[in-house]
């Protein structure tokens, strides 16, 4: 018998407004964006053998994705392969490894969990998720009102260690102060770390002579950015960031080789890998099998398969094809980025479908890797694609 993995558990509270001013307080600013209800108020509770093994399974690809990182680092042909701008080579060169799994401290693994329970792999987001407040903050706030277990409640304390170690001297994030969720997550961050640190907007620093400054010249020396690194390629004054990396003057957290990780790119040579039969052990072999999809760099499926950009965000890029190979929906809210970095592709996987207070929604499933744990469920509620338009719901565990 098939068991019910997601369920609704509870309905709107009438007083959304004083709600939606709660989260605020809590750093939670964009429970309504303009017109729009971001937020839903109601909570998804999962099954919790279901969250165990997701938990489990994220443990196990979080190997799985770092093995295939150590194989590709210093590899010019498989930098070429996942899409890495060339301009970017020498700093992830001259990057040593950590010996244990932290390349990247600060994660989100994007998971299609089916209603049945059925787990398979997305992408990952190794290098500047969001959702971070909506996990680490609301969700935990909503839970616990409504008296659901959330598992997100140490995710602050998995920062704090993350922060420690890494320990930057400023946090950034392009437009702060305008941008409410890139700021708000920041904010977020940096008070979760127990450290005491500015937080700049990256327009303000420039770089003097292979130093970043901030607007009042003061050298930085290492940095937490909400900036995807992919972007040095392709921004203004982005291959003077690199140089002030590569030439030592400036630390970046995460570092720079969580590009590797960061390429959707990489789920097609993990694929590659498991299919020679070569690197993994049988315990990571079954992993992948089980939880991740098949994923090339050209579209050889026989069948329904996804396309998209290497580094695509918000399901900017996203094309479903049926199973004739033949175009179904393709996502035209987000920047396609298909345009300025290879695509990779995917077998499809359909997420769970939901009936919500504002509609009958597919559920995408994030968990948060934090210091190397997995520590955080993401809720996203939308269609097909999940892009910038969705909205988040606060997942529980029954």
């Amino acid at each position: 018998m098939s068991r019910e993995v997601f369920r609704m558990l509870t309905e709107p509270q009438p007083n959304r407004e004083e709600r939606v001013e709660a989260l605020a307080e809590l750093g939670f600013t964009w429970a309504n964006l303009e017109e729009e209800e971001y937020w839903i108020d109601a909570i998804v509770g999962m099954d919790r053998a279901c969250y165990e093994e997701l938990r489990q399974a994220s443990v196990m690809l979080w190997k799985v994705f770092h093995r295939a990182a150590r194989y590709v680092h210093r590899n010019h042909g498989l930098y070429d392969l996942l899409g890495i701008p060339e301009i970017l080579w020498p700093m992830v060169d001259d990057m040593e490894l950590p010996e244990e799994d932290f390349i990247s401290r600060y994660a989100r693994f994007d998971f299609a969990v089916s209603g049945d329970g059925v787990i398979k792999l997305l992408e990952l987001n190794a290098d500047t998720p969001t959702g971070y407040v909506e996990s680490a903050i609301a969700t935990p706030w909503l839970c616990a009102e409504a008296g659901i277990d959330s598992p997100n409640a140490a995710m602050k304390e998995h920062v704090a260690a993350a922060w420690g170690e890494e320990r930057p001297q400023i946090a950034a994030c392009v437009a702060y102060g305008e941008h409410m969720e890139d700021s708000g997550t920041i904010e977020a961050l940096v008070r979760h770390s127990g450290l005491d640190m500015p937080c700049k907007d990256c327009l303000e620093l420039y770089v003097d002579e292979g130093i970043l400054r901030d607007g009042q010249g003061e050298a930085i020396r290492s940095m937490f950015a909400l900036y995807p690194k992919e972007w040095m390629a392709v921004d203004d004054g982005g291959d003077a960031l690199a140089y002030a990396v590569e030439s030592g003057n400036l630390k970046l957290f995460n570092p720079p080789a969580s590009i590797l990780l960061q390429s959707k790119g990489l789920m097609a040579v993990i694929w590659g890998l498991y299919e020679l039969g070569q690197l993994y052990t049988e315990e990571e072999r079954e992993a992948i099998a089980t939880y991740m999809l098949p994923a090339y760099n050209k579209p050889v499926f026989q069948g329904s398969f996804v396309s998209k950009s290497m580094f695509g965000r918000e399901g900017g890029s996203v094309r479903l094809y049926d199973a004739s190979g033949e175009l179904e929906l393709e996502d035209r809210d987000g920047f396609d980025t298909s345009r300025l970095f290879p695509t990779v592709y995917q077998k499809r996987a359909e997420l769970a479908s939901i009936v919500t207070p504002v509609g009958e929604l597919r559920l995408l499933t994030g968990m948060f890797v934090i210091n190397g744990q997995p520590c955080g469920l993401l809720g996203r509620a939308g269609g097909l694609i999940t892009g910038n338009t969705s909205h988040f719901i606060a997942i529980g565990v029954n």
